[in-house]
Parts: structure tokens; sequence; C-alpha cells
């Protein structure tokens, strides 16, 4: 019992020593970048006290930094001009993060990696690239909504790297309730900020959005996966079968002239010159398959009455919609 304690304390202070080492080499790589900052600005970037802060540099000094403190108004910490340093290698994370373009915007690994590629730039471009980083701020989340919870991410970026299966809960956009599946894991597609896992399982090639992925477990067992892959080829040929489900659709539409202006989405008018001595007018709509229109067509038919010209099939889905909610409302009476 007693070496089961030792060996919690020793891991729990290498952990701390290791820790602090990134932690100073942070700081040995935001004085390089920046010139000069102060002990409030370099505890706000590592997210530490001030009174951190002081015995970092403290620590620096001690092993040979040239780091020292300028008073005043403008003053703060700084190193002296000409000071260069070898320290600016990568860990591994921060090389996938950076190599890999996994690295989300607020993960710690693409931070630490970014500090040290600016520390590592020429003098000449180091101040052009900073100045050039504070023109532009990037955040997962809007003004109003907030990004989807990505807790899976790290596990299942893991996954990937290591080659190694994971057991997991998915839930469908269908499904009513996470499912319980293993999957071999193949790789990573980030598509408009929104992350894909690409996964043999069963024996086929399936895509899990990560965010609907919750209780990933990271497996003893090799995933079963071929040992090179092209994730464009794959993203092409999963874009283009998904896209084909949606067959784009023109229907044609008459209605009285002063409703022709009720429409959402601009309509084209067509010409028909028995129609233009009138008050009515044909016009035909574009839609990007066959389900939203009906759907969009049924919803305007509750905001003014309009005839559909063509194609037979849309009227008569309609027809069917109007005649199921008549039956509805009468089991209701």
């Amino acid at each position: 019992m007693k070496f089961k304690y030792l060996t919690s304390s020793v891991m729990f202070f290498r952990h701390n020593r290791d820790m602090r080492a990134e932690r100073l080499l942070a700081v040995l790589m935001l004085l390089k970048t920046h010139g000069r900052m102060t002990a409030a600005q370099l505890a706000t970037e590592l997210d530490v006290s001030e009174r951190t802060v002081l015995r970092d540099i403290d620590a620096l000094s001690l092993s040979g930094v040239p780091v020292y403190a300028e008073r005043g108004r403008h003053g703060g910490f700084a190193l002296l001009p000409g000071y260069r340093t070898d320290l600016s290698g990568l860990t591994l994370d921060e090389a996938r993060s950076l190599v890999a373009g996994t690295g989300r915007i607020d993960s710690p690994a693409l931070t630490s990696a970014m500090r040290k590629v600016a520390a590592s730039l020429p003098e000449q471009f180091r101040e052009s690239a900073v100045r050039a980083a504070q023109r532009i701020l990037v955040r997962p989340e809007g003004f109003v909504s907030e990004p989807p919870r990505m807790d899976a991410l790290a596990p299942v970026q893991q996954a990937v790297f290591d080659g190694r299966r994971i057991r997991m809960h998915y839930r469908s956009r269908q499904a009513e309730s996470a499912r319980e599946r293993i999957v071999d894991p193949v790789g990573l597609i980030v598509a408009r900020d929104v992350w894909y896992l690409v996964a043999d399982s069963d024996g086929g090639e399936r895509i899990y959005r990560v965010s609907r992925m919750s209780d990933v477990e990271i497996l003893d067992e090799p995933a079963r996966r071929s040992p090179d892959v092209d994730l464009e080829a794959i993203w092409q040929r999963r874009r283009e079968s998904f896209r084909s489900n949606f067959e784009p659709v023109e229907v044609v539409i008459e209605c009285a002239a002063k409703d022709s202006t009720r429409i959402p989405a601009p309509p084209t008018v067509l010409d028909d010159a028995e129609l233009a001595r009138g008050d009515r007018v044909r016009l035909r709509l574009d839609f990007g398959d066959r389900r939203f229109a009906v759907r969009a067509l049924w919803l305007l038919a509750l905001e003014f009455p309009y005839v559909v010209v063509e194609p037979d099939w849309v009227r008569d889905e309609i027809a069917n919609a109007a005649r199921r909610q008549a039956d509805s409302k009468s089991a209701e009476g």
C-alpha cells in the first residue's frame, strides 16, 4: 500500500514538473514574440496567477535566460535584445495539431504550437505576422448559438492516430436515443466546422458526426483498417451519394398577380399572353429536392389560393396532404 502511495506521489511530482517546464517555455516564447509583457498580460495568456508568473520569471533568470524587468507605466518583462534560443521545438500533440489540421480553435495544443511558430519566425517577419494575427479573431461560437459539445473529439482523434478501435454511444438524427457501437476509426474530416469520423463498422464504410458521439472508449484492440487512406476520395464519394438523394424540381403554378409578391423566393414569371390580359400570372418555382418542394408548396397553400399547373405528381401530393388534414380534423370533431 505504501508503495502505491509513493508511486502516485512520484507521478504527481513528474506531472507538475512537466507542466511547469511547458509553462516556462511558454513564458519565453511569449516574451520573444511580443517583446515586452506585463505580469498581468502573461497571467491572462497562460491562465495562471500573477504570483505564478513572477516565480516563473525568477526561475528563468536563475537558469541563465536574460530576462529583465522595466518599471514604470509602460514597463514589464522583456528579453535582452539579440537573445536567441532553440527551445521552440514542438511536442507531438502540437505537431499533430498543426500538420494534421486537427487542432480545435480553442485547444491548448494548437495555441501552444502557434506561439512557438511565431517565436521561431525570423525577426524581419515576426512583427508583421503578429500584427496580422491581431487583426483576425476566429471563434467557434456565434452571437446567439453555442458551438456543439465536442467532448468526444479528443479520444476520437487519439484513436485515429494510434489505430485503435473505439466503443461509443451514437445518436443518429432519426433515433430518439443513442446506441452503443464498436467501430474501427479510419480518419477525420472537417467540413464547414463540422467534424466527421470515417470508420469501418460491420465490414462497411460509415461516416459519423463527432458531435453526436458520447462515452467514447479507446479499446486495447488494433483498428481493422487499410494502412493507406484517401480521405479526399472518400469525402467526394460520400458527398455525391448524399447529394444524389436531392433531385431538383421545377414547379409551375398559376395564381393572382397580387399574390405573387407573397412568395418568399423570387419566382420566374412565365410569358402567357392570355394571362397577361387578366389579373393572373404563371410562375416557375425552383426547389432543391422533391420533399422540400411538396412541403414548401403546402405551406404556400395556407397563405393564398393557387393552382399547380405541372408536374402532376406535385398536384397529387398537395391534394393528398389536404385530404389527410381534413380527415384529421373530422376525427378530432
